[in-house]
């Protein structure tokens, strides 16, 4: 059945919108003066534009937790995780926001790479397939057989897909899996042009939603549900970095971590500051997502116990056994030495 997304309140007054834009004003001056003295550069790339999921790291900018931790943190947009990992590579980029996964693959395929995750923000993955009742579509995986999928290159989900199918046994003979762009995705499937798509789930349904399609006809279909082990997205640095200031990564680590925590009590925040960064977003929607990412990926049973940003190692092993459904490692243990703890606050500080 159709997930419907949490609704925390509020929309944000007059007055706080009023403090907001005075705050944002005299975090752009601290910032500037932070970086005169001397506070350790760090430029941040995320994977993808600014949306709702990437809310908290503009709610840590904003309210100055990069600061206190004597950061002056870049943000950029970005064109997937493969992209960011690159940048992160070549030393374009010092940290950034991105698929673990992928970070996985990137250092099996580029053994040079010393990039390491240092702080899983989606223990829960987002990997999606979301279509439509009314064109067939159940919420178990062989009702996807004799569809029209619709699929981004380079997307995460995309990247999970030989994994998922293989886990479930759907022959992908009798789909027709056709690649289309990241913004016509969701309005092919509102038209009826796909019967479904693959994509990052929270964004998708919140998206398709948007579109007018009748909640009751939206299955999300998330991959975790049936089999997937992996972790989502993750803080990701760069060696050189960790090795050369790694109380920066960990103050990274902390501000994040605050940032995550003010996103919970108030998504309404997030919406409007992706709005500065981003003119095509509209406020509520990204809050929306915001709240519904918090809600399935971030904050799991698992976090409630054991706080924001670790593994659990046998959880790891195993979805790396999975991962290799997809194609063979040619180093598994160098491709799977891919998360760190080191820079990790003790559990309680990362509690909700």
């Amino acid at each position: 059945m159709p997930i419907a997304p949490s609704r925390p309140s509020t929309d944000l007054s007059r007055r706080a919108l009023g403090r907001l834009a005075m705050g944002a004003a005299i975090a752009a001056t601290s910032g500037g003066m932070a970086g005169a003295q001397g506070n350790a550069a760090i430029r941040f790339a995320l994977d993808g534009r600014f949306d709702g999921p990437s809310a908290p790291f503009l709610i840590a900018q904003e309210k100055g937790y990069f600061g206190a931790e004597g950061l002056d943190v870049t943000i950029e947009p970005g064109t997937g995780s493969r992209a960011m990992l690159q940048r992160l590579a070549t030393g374009a980029q010092d940290a950034g926001f991105g698929d673990v996964n992928a970070l996985i693959r990137f250092r099996d395929e580029n053994p040079s790479a010393d990039l390491k995750a240092v702080m899983i923000v989606h223990d829960r993955p987002g990997f999606a397939i979301v279509g439509r009742k009314s064109r067939g579509l159940t919420a178990e995986p062989p009702s996807l057989e004799g569809r029209k999928i619709g699929a981004a290159s380079g997307d995460a989900a995309l990247a999970q897909w030989p994994v998922f199918k293989n886990l479930n046994k759907i022959d992908d003979s009798k789909i027709r899996l056709e690649t289309v762009g990241y913004p016509v995705r969701e309005p092919m499937l509102a038209s009826g042009e796909l019967d479904a798509a693959l994509g990052f789930g929270p964004s998708s349904y919140v998206g398709l939603k948007a579109r007018g399609v009748p909640v009751d006809d939206i299955i999300l279909m998330e991959m975790a549900d049936h089999g997937l082990l992996a972790y989502g997205s993750a803080v990701i640095v760069a060696g050189k970095l960790a090795a050369e200031k790694p109380d920066a990564v960990r103050g990274l680590v902390r501000a994040v971590t605050r940032g995550f925590r003010d996103a919970v009590v108030n998504p309404a925040l997030g919406g409007q500051l992706v709005l500065r960064r981003n003119e095509d977003a509209q406020p509520e929607i990204e809050r929306e997502k915001l709240a519904m990412v918090i809600a399935q990926n971030v904050l799991t049973p698992y976090v409630r116990v054991h706080g924001l940003g670790g593994i659990d190692r046998e959880r790891w092993s195993r979805a790396l056994d999975q991962l290799a459904l997809a194609g063979s490692f040619r180093d598994k243990a160098r491709a799977g030495d891919a998360f760190s703890d080191a820079f990790l606050p003790p559990p309680g500080e990362r509690m909700f």
